[in-house]
C-alpha cells in the first residue's frame, strides 16, 4: 500500500518489496527504491518495464499489490500531455483546486511568471503552444508546493530545441523550490542532464542506481557524461557505437503499459 506522511525524516520516498500484477505479469516484482528529500532521480526503462506503474503508485493514482510505499502527503504529478481544461483560461487551470480568495490569483500569477508565462494569464489553452501548455503544467504543479514532484515523460511530445528548453527550467524551478523530483524519462542524456541519480528499471527491480558524477554545467561531449551514458545503454541494452551516440538518445521501447490514464495531473494526491 501507498502510506502518505508529513514526518518521514530525511526521506521522501521510501518503498518496499513492492509489487504490482496485471493478469499473470508482475510489472514491479519486489522492488526497492529510496528518494531523498530535495533529491532527483531520474527512472530509466524500456516501455512497459513499470516506470509509470511505480510514478501513479506513488502518486495515489493506483494501488499495489504487495509491499510497501511511504511517500510525503505534498505532491505533485505532471505528464506528457499537459491536460489543461480547455473552459478555463490559464491562470484559472493553474489554480483550479486551490482556495478561492484575493491571494490565489496572485499565488498563480506568481507561479506564471516562474514559467515565464505571465502575459498569457487570460488566454485560452487552444492558443498555446505545445511547450507552452506544458510550462501551464509545471506552473499549476508547482503552485501547490510540493514536497515531492512527479514528472511523467513530461517532455517526450516536444520538439528536441523545446525539449531541451524545458529541461533547463525544470532545473531551475528544481533549484529554487527544492522538492524532491522522481523524472520518468526514456531520453539517456535527459536523465543525466538533470539528476542527481540514475536508475534503470528492468523486469521489475532496479538494475542500476548510481550518482551522477559529472559536473555542471553538463556537457554531452564530457567524457564522464559519455561513460556514463554508454553504461546506462548497456543496462537498457543497447550496445553504443564506439563514437558517442546523439544528444537525444532514448531508451528501446517494448509493450506498452497496461494502466489506465489519470484525468488530471498536477493536482494534490
Amino acid at each position: 500500500m501507498t502510506t502518505p506522511s508529513t514526518d518521514t525524516g530525511g526521506t521522501a520516498v521510501r518503498v518496499r518489496g513492492l509489487r504490482r500484477v496485471f493478469g499473470t505479469r508482475a510489472v514491479l516484482d519486489g522492488l526497492d527504491l529510496t528518494l531523498a528529500r530535495g533529491e532527483f532521480l531520474a527512472l530509466l526503462g524500456a516501455s512497459g518495464s513499470g516506470k509509470t506503474t511505480l510514478l501513479r503508485i506513488l502518486g495515489a493514482l493506483d494501488g499495489a499489490d504487495g509491499g510497501e510505499a511511504l511517500v510525503l502527503a505534498a505532491r505533485t504529478i505532471v505528464f506528457q500531455e499537459p491536460r489543461l481544461i480547455p473552459s478555463k483560461k490559464v491562470l484559472a487551470n493553474v489554480t483550479v483546486g486551490l482556495p478561492r480568495g484575493a491571494a490565489t490569483r496572485e499565488t498563480g500569477l506568481r507561479a506564471l511568471a516562474e514559467v515565464g508565462l505571465e502575459r498569457h494569464a487570460d488566454a485560452w489553452p487552444a492558443t498555446l503552444s505545445g511547450g507552452e501548455a506544458q510550462r501551464v503544467a509545471l506552473a499549476r504543479a508547482l503552485v501547490r508546493e510540493p514536497e515531492l514532484l512527479l514528472l511523467d515523460e513530461p517532455f517526450a511530445a516536444l520538439d528536441a530545441l523545446t525539449r531541451l528548453r524545458m529541461q533547463d527550467l525544470v532545473g531551475e524551478l528544481r533549484r529554487i523550490h527544492r522538492p524532491a523530483v522522481l523524472l520518468v524519462t526514456h531520453d539517456v542524456d535527459e536523465a543525466v542532464r538533470l539528476a542527481d541519480r540514475v536508475a534503470v528499471l528492468r523486469d521489475g527491480r532496479l538494475v542500476t542506481d548510481e550518482p551522477v558524477a559529472v559536473y555542471h554545467p553538463r556537457d554531452p561531449g564530457d567524457p564522464a557524461f559519455v561513460a556514463l551514458r554508454r553504461r546506462l545503454l548497456a543496462d537498457l541494452g543497447v550496445h553504443a557505437p564506439e563514437e558517442a551516440p546523439g544528444p537525444l538518445e532514448t531508451a528501446p521501447e517494448a509493450a506498452p503499459e497496461t494502466t489506465p490514464e489519470a484525468t488530471f495531473e498536477g493536482a494534490p494526491a
